[in-house]
């Protein structure tokens, strides 16, 4: 999380924004796989059959950012659901949120109850908001689960209802593990272990005393989010939130050197800005021989 102020200047045109939705239409992406698309931080375009969903959409200009959002709030048409771990601005984005409501677009949102009174301001239905609270099931496919989130604690309001979440993403017959912003707490792999978790998103930034003393709320480092991966058996792990913000940023590079020091049996990806990263799983390659 950062705590600068949002910059609230109009938002700057992406000249790439409406090739790269026009790649997520055209992405093919068969049973079994999962098509990754990341925005930066904790934001991250996913895909599976016809079915796209967004996480922590963050990408109104802030000219504090590393590098430019590789999309406008505008030039999000495309999105079945929409996932959205913790009220924090670079994870939920208010004018990421009305621009998906402008569209018109039956989008489901998720997130935690928290965050409910601002998104609701920015135009999105009642009907169409559903507080992280419980797994949702999505016609056959698409299975929605929060896991809570330690951020760097675990908080629950007066009615239970938790301040940060992850999510499990049952997608195209993929699992898919979105940590949220946390670090680890006890109880955590032992039960993402139960639920066979394909592709895994962890943070890997960290926390420090300065930085808490800045106002920056941490999450697991880059060796916590190795072990986690490990001990929770998870079978390919992308490490996030580590490359907007200067002043709360780490190299991935660091995580790679763990995991092959370490578990250099381990599955691994760093994604590159703009990239498109397909997943498959083990089930669908024997399929494919």
């Amino acid at each position: 999380m950062w705590k600068g102020e949002m910059d609230m200047s109009p938002s700057l045109q992406s000249p790439k924004g409406q090739l790269l939705i026009q790649e997520i239409e055209n992405t093919v992406v068969p049973y079994g796989m999962v098509a990754v698309w990341p925005l930066g931080q904790a934001s991250f375009i996913l895909k599976g059959g016809t079915t796209v969903i967004y996480i922590d959409p963050y990408v109104t200009h802030n000219p504090d950012r590393i590098y430019p959002a590789p999309i406008d709030p505008e030039h999000i048409t495309n999105a079945d659901y929409c996932l959205i771990t913790h009220e924090h601005m670079d994870h939920l984005d208010l004018d990421a949120i009305a621009a998906m409501v402008r569209t018109g677009r039956d989008t489901f949102f998720m997130a935690p109850a928290c965050c409910w009174e601002d998104m609701k301001k920015q135009g999105v239905p009642r009907e169409r908001f559903l507080i992280a609270d419980t797994e949702k099931e999505f016609g056959d496919e698409t299975i929605i689960q929060p896991i809570p989130a330690a951020h760097e604690e675990l908080e629950t309001d007066e009615q239970g209802y938790h301040r940060y979440v992850g999510y499990l993403i049952k997608l195209n017959g993929v699992t898919v593990y979105h940590a949220g912003d946390t670090v680890v707490y006890e109880g955590l792999a032992d039960r993402l272990r139960k639920e066979s978790i394909d592709l895994g998103l962890l943070p890997i930034n960290g926390r420090d005393t300065f930085r808490n003393s800045r106002g920056i709320v941490g999450n697991m480092d880059y060796r916590e989010a190795a072990e986690l991966a490990k001990t929770a058996g998870i079978g390919m792990t992308i490490p996030m939130h580590y490359d907007i913000f200067a002043g709360n940023a780490e190299r991935p590079g660091y995580f790679v050197d763990y995991v092959y020091d370490h578990f250099p049996e381990m599955r691994i990806h760093v994604i590159a800005r703009g990239e498109r990263f397909i997943h498959v799983t083990e089930a669908a390659l024997q399929a494919l021989k």
